[in-house]
């Protein structure tokens, strides 16, 4: 599992490039606020329920919750599941909502 800022996101999507972001938290939390991201809460992700995002396995995906611990999980459970470049959101949508 490596880390991504806030800061590198943005500038990441600024350039236009093609990434793969997984929210993993609540479905309330997601309508509050959110960055478009894929949403498939913790808990289906630590049941294996991962159907929706099983041909992003072999490439970069960053993962993010409410501050960066839910998806520190999740990304240790993908790993564990196969997936090979997992990467989390540093500070997760606090840090992400702080640029904005």
């Amino acid at each position: 599992m490596q880390t991504i800022t806030a800061e590198e996101l943005k500038q990441r999507i600024n350039q236009g490039e093609q990434i793969h972001i997984l929210d993993v938290r609540e479905p309330h939390e997601y309508e509050e606020t959110n960055m478009g991201a894929k949403l498939i809460p913790l808990g289906q992700i630590m049941a294996g329920q991962i159907d929706e995002i099983e041909d992003w396995r072999d490439q970069e995906l960053i993962i993010h919750c409410r501050s960066g611990m839910r998806s520190m999980q999740a990304c240790m459970m993908l790993e564990s599941l196969g997936f090979q470049k997992t990467v989390n959101l540093a500070g997760g949508i606090i840090a992400w909502n702080a640029l904005n």
